[in-house]
């Protein structure tokens, strides 16, 4: 780390204030923002040199090809640290929140989704442009062995930890049947490869694009798939359609396609990338425990039972009947009927006392919430409290209020799953820090959207010095 404040120093001539750490989801890379008093850089640490070369050597030929991606300033000589430019933290997922909620997309949101989708076909032509695919990382194309590979994520992260009995020698001719079908046409274009709203970032009221180091050759609606139907977007069919038609607006003048013929290559293309993140959220989740991933598992499935509705049986009749087996399975694991449990949630200041509880049962977790850096020392925040964008972003970005909490849902989850099973009435969580403002009310929500999501248990939440 002292490493990249001292070249942020030296390039910018001016001294690192402050330094925050960047949440990450599946990477193992680490990232920072560096300020100073003028300036702000994205500090890089990552091991794998590999990897880390493919991100730098696509931004250099991206940045020539004008392309709108962030620079790269600077990379240490043993290829592990490297600073980039600074496009601010407003994600595109951040930026159509309000539609991702309620299903009812602003003109605001739709323009820039629309000034996204145009912009990825052009990026996917423009990309391609004179790159050599040999830097990319961990291959250079999308290839039958890749697909392969995806779709026994899936069958191994995913569909066997859901119990479901199943033919591999079925299973395995249908995957080679889909595989086939996703190489057919064109495969000069760059696939992006992770092309959704969280990989996209909203600077100067224009999407530039982030995460693309798993780029590689390959044909263009991978990413159009990956983008109009990624699992917690939430679009509704006609903003999708709306999207799909604006995006082959601007294909067409790079590559003359019917929309008819694009539209059935598309859906193979659908199914894949619905399996394959499936595949991604069952090994983060399922196998990792982290949160946020078993948080996006329902999203996937409800994604899933919408896509099998497109009669793909013709094509894949084995593989269809297993997915509406684990869809069905899926969704019979959570009952429609609440469980007599009630789970109370409070967030407390530790100079008012821990709360008391009233079930009778004498009390339950308290977690201290004290060792994470508090909001609620800098002015900005003091009126705030941690149900606030600004504040939910201070906690995120310094990180530690993620891994705290992970561990908690896995607590949580033992415990809760071991009172159903008992028939138990009563369970109470607590979190406490200085004020009872930020930190805890961050935490107390944040386990209470947990537990509503996985569990058909009743959550009481009390955020007691709010009142």
């Amino acid at each position: 780390m002292q490493h990249l404040i001292n070249n942020f120093e030296r390039i910018t001539n001016d001294l690192c204030r402050e330094v925050e750490t960047i949440k990450g989801s599946g990477s193992g890379r680490q990232y920072f923002r560096l300020k100073g008093n003028n300036t702000s850089m994205i500090g890089v640490v990552g091991e794998d040199v590999d990897e880390n070369m493919a991100f730098v050597n696509m931004s250099y030929h991206f940045e020539k090809q004008n392309l709108p991606t962030p620079k790269v300033i600077y990379v240490s000589d043993d290829k592990k640290h490297y600073l980039q430019e600074d496009l601010g933290s407003v994600s595109l997922f951040d930026y159509i929140k309000n539609g991702r909620l309620t299903g009812s997309f602003s003109e605001q949101e739709i323009d820039m989704l629309k000034k996204t989708i145009r912009q990825l076909a052009v990026f996917q032509h423009k990309a391609a442009q004179g790159f050599d695919f040999k830097s990319c990382y961990p291959v250079e194309e999308f290839d039958k062995r890749n697909i392969l590979w995806d779709l026994n994520y899936f069958k191994y992260c995913f569909l066997k930890p859901s119990n479901i009995t199943f033919s591999e020698n079925r299973l395995e001719d249908e995957f080679d049947t889909l595989a086939n079908i996703l190489l057919k046409g064109e495969n000069n274009t760059f696939l992006y490869r992770d092309f959704q709203s969280r990989n996209i970032i909203i600077h100067n009221n224009k999407p530039y694009f982030i995460d693309y180091q798993g780029g590689r050759k390959g044909p263009v609606f991978y990413d159009v798939a990956s983008f109009l139907w990624q699992a917690k977007a939430n679009f509704p069919n006609n903003l999708r359609d709306e999207l799909l038609l604006e995006y082959l607006s601007e294909l067409n003048k790079y590559n003359n396609i019917s929309e008819s013929a694009f539209r059935q290559q598309l859906r193979h293309f659908v199914l894949f990338r619905t399996l394959q993140v499936l595949g991604a959220y069952g090994y983060r989740g399922l196998f990792e425990k982290k949160a946020h991933f078993i948080q996006s598992i329902p999203f996937a499935i409800s994604n899933l039972q919408e896509i099998l509705n497109d009669n793909y049986e013709y094509e894949y009749p084995y593989l269809i009947g297993l997915l509406r087996e684990l869809c069905a399975s899926y969704n019979k694991q959570k009952p429609t009927t609440l469980s007599p449990l009630m789970v109370t949630i409070y967030s407390f200041s530790y100079k008012k006392g821990i709360p008391e509880d009233k079930s009778g049962n004498g009390g339950g977790y308290v977690f201290d919430c004290r060792y994470i850096h508090n909001p609620g020392r800098y002015d900005e925040y003091k009126s705030l409290t941690g149900l606030d964008k600004p504040v939910i972003d201070f906690l995120e970005r310094e990180g530690e209020i993620i891994s705290f909490l992970d561990n908690i849902y896995a607590l949580a989850d033992k415990h809760i799953e071991r009172y159903i099973e008992r028939g138990f009435t009563s369970l109470m969580f607590s979190f406490g820090c200085t004020g009872g403002q930020h930190r805890s009310v961050y935490s107390a929500q944040h386990l209470a959207d947990y537990i509503r999501d996985k569990y058909n248990v009743t959550v009481n939440l009390i955020h007691r010095e709010q009142q």
